[in-house]
């Protein structure tokens, strides 16, 4: 098996490499920097630039499985102008791969699995959804999650596995989320936001790059939440996190309108609210190394395992 990747080089896109070498699986992947490409047995850089339609087809040699992560951080001021990369990032990649798949014998392929987003819930203090929600959320990123998952419906035109994989708030300590989560904390200016009972879907990203794994090695189809079991509050996630860093929470809850003046409608990340069952992926034979928040973030903060920490950096300096 060798396995396409598309954003290889963040910070999923990195753990999912690692998981896939150390079951001796080659990786191909894409890249917009050809100062960037890297060429070895099990990991070789092909260039392509989704904006302009541009691809390297040699990219799909001796490839059976395709995984797409490409797109836009969500994680920025929502200017109008950005809002339009954060659509168009993911739109452009898609149609990019579906052009390219009709110019080349596909028949090796089995399975195509793309990142989605559990944004496209609707904000619901009461309900727990599953894959089976047709209803979206009437927000920029409901809008976003939304055109993304037609585009990558349009790839069931091919004779292979398409599956789409909805995944939450990703703990990491080297990127993402949580290190922006734990900077006011550590700073003992830690607090949640609103009320607090908001729901955060999360997921270990350890489990998260297996899942993504286990997706094309089981040859799945069809739509997945790619979450941990045990959905928290805002308040739980605040507090347990307090608890790992070893700082107290002195501060009140921050109100909306307040993080609504420093972040703009982006800070709308910060008060929706969607809780979300991983059951289907359970299911399918998917087991979580962690499953609970406390035991998850004791292990980003607390493990005393260097190697895989060294690693995992090693792997962030080389490729980002």
């Amino acid at each position: 098996m060798k396995v396409l990747i598309t954003g290889a080089t963040g910070l999923v896109g990195n753990a999912i490499v690692e998981v896939l070498h150390d079951k001796g699986i080659a990786v191909n992947y894409l890249t917009t920097r050809k100062t960037k490409i890297v060429s070895s047995e099990d990991f070789q850089g092909f260039y392509w630039n989704p904006a302009k339609g541009e691809i390297d087809l040699a990219c799909f040699e001796n490839v059976s499985a395709i995984i797409n992560l490409a797109g836009a951080s969500i994680a920025k001021r929502w200017t109008e102008e950005y809002k339009k990369k954060v659509l168009s990032s993911r739109i452009d990649s898609l149609e990019t791969l579906h052009d390219a798949l009709k110019e080349i014998d596909s028949s090796k392929i089995k399975t195509f699995v793309s990142a989605s987003a559990i944004g496209i819930y609707p904000d619901s203090l009461l309900t727990f959804y599953d894959e089976n929600e047709t209803a979206v959320d009437d927000s920029f990123l409901g809008k976003v999650v939304s055109d993304w998952e037609a585009k990558i419906d349009a790839l069931n035109t091919f004779n292979f596995n398409v599956s789409k994989l909805r995944v939450g708030i990703v703990m990491s300590a080297q990127g993402g989320a949580l290190p922006k989560m734990a900077k006011p904390i550590q700073n003992y200016v830690g607090a949640a936001f609103g009320s607090g009972n908001q729901w955060q879907s999360w997921i270990h990203i350890e489990d998260l790059a297996q899942m993504f794994v286990f997706i094309i090695e089981k040859g799945l189809d069809g739509t997945f939440n790619g979450v941990a079991p045990n959905p928290v509050t805002n308040s739980k996630m605040t507090k347990v996190l307090a608890r790992v860093l070893n700082r107290p929470l002195v501060l009140p809850n921050i109100p909306k309108f307040v993080m609504q003046f420093v972040l703009g409608e982006m800070s709308y990340l910060l008060f929706a609210s969607q809780r979300v069952s991983c059951k289907r992926i359970e299911e399918k034979g998917f087991n979580f190394q962690h499953p609970n928040i406390g035991a998850a973030l004791e292990q980003l903060y607390l493990s005393n395992d260097e190697h895989s920490h060294s690693k995992a950096t090693s792997l962030n300096k080389e490729f980002v």
